[in-house]
């Protein structure tokens, strides 16, 4: 496997436990503290940056399943945290409403499903 890549999976694995932690902890506690916008952000930065290290690495065009699936759980991510940094600059610590929190949860399901995906297509690449 090409060094980019490698590299590009170790980030995304950086990126799944910020954005797991960040996103159960609105879950659990209906609040976005500094921890959940922490986590998010360097979930945020590490997601954009290992996609960068695949698609420089990638043989495959951009517009593949798996592409077209990966940015747009990247676009989730992004505006599930761009939404959360604006409800705590606006209402602080309050609780996140009902939409808000819906939305983070399936944001955040939509991008484990294409961390799980992008893991099984080099699973069935490797033994094919």
């Amino acid at each position: 496997m090409k060094p980019i890549l490698i590299a590009g999976t170790s980030i995304v694995i950086v990126a799944l436990i910020c954005y797991s932690l960040g996103v159960i902890t609105e879950q659990r506690k209906h609040r976005v503290t500094r921890l959940v916008l922490a986590a998010l952000t360097i979930g945020a930065v590490c997601d954009v940056a290992a996609t960068i290290c695949m698609i420089i690495g990638s043989t495959n065009p951009w517009y593949t399943l798996h592409g077209l699936l990966g940015y747009s759980s990247l676009a989730a991510m992004l505006t599930d945290t761009a939404l959360l940094w604006r409800h705590r600059l606006t209402a602080g610590e309050a609780p996140v409403g009902r939409t808000l929190h819906l939305y983070s949860r399936v944001a955040y399901i939509w991008w484990v499903l294409a961390f799980i995906t992008g893991g099984l297509l080099v699973a069935l690449n490797r033994a094919g």
